[in-house]
């Protein structure tokens, strides 16, 4: 008798698959990763590596036989359609926003059978949500944040990273282009920045450490409130620029974290 199955073999190209396998126990199923994988450190050790975010090893990954392939972005296109040429089955997602990553995380799960168990992770996940935007009602107010995702040129935070600021109590310096996907819809003039006067300053530069003394040295930059009162802070990339769990989980801490520190602070002066 036939048997449908849902695949056995599957490659993530970006890390928010990995780390929803994990999350969910079905790591044994996974035959590849990127490499640029950082959560959780356990699958570093474990899975062969088979690509960055823009170029992959294509001979790596048909001899791993791969029943699913799994990306994210539109910048991964060309991977995708390569592997397609070779027979390879690619879902290719292109989530933005919350509300996208959650659905996501439920696509993915149906997709290869773990409905159930996505259904469970997305409620974790609403549930924390939900506690940020009850924790965010205890602040006086809502300060003013500037996120900064790159420094050259200078580029405000996508989609879901500005949300997460409003639900965990900050006001967006930018709410007009907090929407926009491409980076270069968000890139900024510094002088802009000036204007807004953020009260906070968050830096996440992916691929490289965020350097406040590099803010502080712009011309102009050091009477914005942020810089004046020292309300520099920095969220590693791998925590706030994934749009999987750990923008989730330890995402949302680490904003908390800053605007309680803030706050305390704030009650010092």
């Amino acid at each position: 008798m036939f048997e449908a199955l849902f695949p056995q073999r599957i490659i993530c190209l970006t890390e928010e698959g990995t780390e929803i396998l994990y999350e969910i126990g079905q790591e044994h199923r996974l035959v590849g990763i990127s490499g640029f994988t950082r959560r959780p450190k356990i699958a570093r050790k474990e899975k062969p590596k088979v690509s960055n975010f823009i170029d992959a090893n294509f001979e790596k990954i048909l001899e791993l036989k791969p029943d699913l392939v799994v990306g994210y972005s539109d910048l991964q296109g060309e991977i995708a359609s390569e592997l397609i040429k070779n027979g390879i089955n690619v879902f290719i997602f292109n989530h933005r926003s919350i509300n996208e990553t959650l659905g996501m995380i439920l696509q993915f799960c149906a997709l290869i059978g773990n409905e159930k168990e996505g259904r469970k992770l997305v409620e974790n996940y609403i549930s924390n949500l939900n506690s940020a935007i009850e924790f965010a009602k205890n602040f006086p107010y809502r300060p003013k944040v500037f996120f900064e995702e790159w420094n050259e040129p200078l580029i405000s935070s996508i989609q879901w990273v500005s949300e997460l600021i409003e639900i965990c109590g900050g006001e967006l310096c930018f709410p007009e282009i907090a929407d926009k996907s491409l980076g270069k819809d968000r890139i900024l003039d510094p002088d802009l920045v000036i204007e807004r006067n953020p009260d906070i300053i968050i830096g996440s530069w992916c691929g490289k450490k965020f350097k406040p003394e590099k803010v502080k040295a712009r011309k102009g930059w050091e009477n914005i409130n942020a810089v004046k009162n020292n309300h520099l802070y920095e969220i590693k990339s791998e925590i706030i620029l994934q749009p999987g769990p750990a923008c989730l989980t330890d995402g949302i801490k680490e904003i908390q974290k800053v605007l309680e520190k803030f706050f305390k602070l704030k009650s010092k002066t």
